[in-house]
């Protein structure tokens, strides 16, 4: 999934050191934040410019007329793999209804998969390629408000591309095969037809794999049975009872034992290969605790009719709905280091509660576009705190978000260009997580806070939204208590690469303190608390200067930037 040239995945796993700019006198000796000031010279380290989008870019990531006429409600992907050729073949049956009259329908598949044939009932379809995407045009006009279905028939040798290689063929410790997907970014057309677009979801899904008798198929889904085909195959059979978003179906296919838990009526499956079972075992008796904090804010695991999952896979991790990808050496940190270095992500898995955490924020709530991955992104790495502050408190959960400010570059806005199929900037983990924090200090009410995201949650869970619809849930439920508009506030962390600054300036024969917001948003003025940490005084600077008396000096006068993601200068 480009992001310039580079690939995200999911993650955010690249640890970019780079600029922070705000400083951070602590709210309290608890929360005491690190220091976060990089030297000028990482500031100006360049990044490359924001994607330049190509003919297929605009193709793949637009909601032109022939998606925008049909609405998806039903795939069944029906895959047969052929480890030893590297070799797959199928048919993925697409059941649409459509929004208006139409002779035409836009689904994608990558051009180095055949296209075998595509039927409506027994009648042969005619269609265009063109760079990814399939135009495929209908004998006589459907009519809207009518339901209609495809057999979309394909082969091909899968291309591994991609930073966790889009669909790979390994081979385990033991010479076992070894066969997973992850697309996110890249896109699920790369190795089977689909819609392949954030905002329009199938209501349902069922998969049937067929692969060589003695391995074993883990996809998304509950498990509905395998048969022998009779010829040396077996197909697996998994059946979605929720919508899921292209990128998240996946194969993984190996030689995996499995083992199992419960969290109530939550039924929890496990899948490793047999030389890693007992660090499995180990290892994945994290997932249980890290599923009471989640659903402790948000409420109960958004999948249950499927389960969870969590399978051993031979890169980092992805979040593929309810089989959740894992491979991060079954050790504490992220891939066998302190991901925030100040001693907390050492405590816990950071693929286990990282991935595992997109359940709510990536597949239960999605966005519908993705320049508006930081509902993913963003949502999810602020989650990673709340599962720290679950299990060692709020002291602990500002350290480790503060230390996030070592990975903003601020080089670029969050959210980018709409209908191009491009990734937006990394700042979109760490800022858009930075950003949530101030929000919560916005609100300024914690019982009020975790009401509200648990609120938002529920309130858009098994939808697809963009930035503004975010915006007006919390303009409207924030109404009774701030009595201010917040649109200017997410677009200044969102829409601009800048930090809005707090400018301070000092008389002190006067003792006065003159104060505003240097920002990009005209309108922008965010309440924040500041002065003595004792009695924090709360002000409310707009972008023109203010000017209130104060006993404190340019020294004593304190902003605590661990609750706020601001730059402060004083004079």
């Amino acid at each position: 999934m480009p992001a310039s040239t580079r690939v995200i995945a999911a993650l955010a796993i690249l640890s970019l050191p780079g600029p922070a700019l705000a400083q951070t006198t602590p709210a309290s000796p608890p929360a005491q934040a690190p220091q976060t000031q990089a030297p000028q010279t990482q500031a100006q380290r360049p990044e490359p410019d924001p994607h330049t989008p190509t003919h297929a870019d605009i193709l793949r990531g637009a909601y032109g007329p022939d998606r925008a006429n049909n609405d998806l409600l039903y795939y069944h992907l029906d895959l047969r793999v052929d480890p030893e050729k590297k070799f797959i073949s199928g048919k993925n049956t697409i059941r649409f209804r459509m929004l208006s009259d139409a002779t035409r329908i836009q689904i994608d598949l990558v051009d180095t998969l055949h296209i075998d044939k595509i039927l409506l009932g027994s009648t042969a379809l005619k269609y265009t390629r063109d760079s990814g995407a399939v135009l495929i045009d209908f004998p006589h006009t459907l009519n809207a408000r009518t339901t209609q279905t495809i057999d979309f028939f394909y082969s091909g040798h899968p291309i591994e591309t991609g930073r966790f290689g889009v669909f790979t063929f390994k081979q385990d410790s033991s010479g076992h095969p070894w066969i997973n997907t992850a697309c996110e970014g890249i896109g699920a057309s790369m190795w089977w037809p689909n819609k392949d677009q954030w905002r329009d979801e199938v209501k349902d899904m069922d998969m049937s794999v067929a692969i060589p008798n003695g391995l074993v198929d883990v996809s998304n889904g509950r498990f509905t049975g395998k048969r022998d085909l009779g010829d040396g195959y077996t197909q697996w059979n998994w059946h979605v009872h929720y919508p899921i978003n292209n990128y998240d179906v996946a194969l993984n296919i190996g030689n995996y034992q499995h083992f199992a838990d419960k969290l109530g009526p939550l039924t929890l499956d496990f899948y490793a290969l047999p030389a890693d079972l007992d660090r499995a075992k180990r290892q994945f008796s994290q997932a249980k605790l890290m599923l009471q904090a989640y659903q402790h804010y948000f409420g109960e695991y958004p999948f249950i009719k499927d389960g969870y999952k969590l399978i051993q896979v031979p890169y980092a991790g992805m979040e593929h709905q309810s089989a959740v990808a894992y491979g991060n050496h079954f050790a504490n940190g992220y891939l066998d280091r302190d991901w925030t270095g100040v001693g907390i992500s050492p405590r816990f898995d950071f693929i286990i509660i990282h991935e595992s955490g997109h359940e709510w924020f990536g597949n239960a709530v999605s966005a519908a576009d993705p320049s508006d991955m930081w509902i993913h992104e963003g949502w999810t790495t602020y989650l990673e705190s709340l599962y720290v502050e679950f299990r060692w408190g709020k002291p602990d959960a500002l350290k480790y978000l503060n230390a996030l400010k070592l990975k903003v570059r601020n080089l670029h806005p969050i959210i980018g260009r709409h209908g191009v199929n491009a990734e937006p900037p990394i700042d979109q983990y760490f800022k858009g997580a930075l950003f949530l924090n101030t929000l919560r200090s916005i609100v300024d009410n914690d019982p009020r806070w975790f009401k509200l995201i648990h609120g938002f949650y529920q309130h858009f869970k098994y939808h697809n939204i963009m930035t503004e619809d975010v915006v007006a849930w919390f303009n409207q439920q924030t109404a009774p208590s701030l009595h201010q508009d917040l649109t200017p506030i997410f677009n200044q962390y969102l829409r601009h690469p800048t930090l809005p600054t707090l400018d301070l300036v000092f008389d002190d024969s006067a003792h006065t303190v003159r104060y505003r917001w240097r920002a990009d948003e005209p309108a922008f003025a965010m309440p924040i608390r500041a002065g003595d940490p004792a009695h924090w005084q709360l002000l409310r600077p707009t972008t023109q200067w203010q000017t209130m008396p104060t006993p404190l000096t340019r020294d004593t006068f304190q902003v605590p930037t661990d609750l706020y993601y601001i730059n402060v200068n004083k004079s």
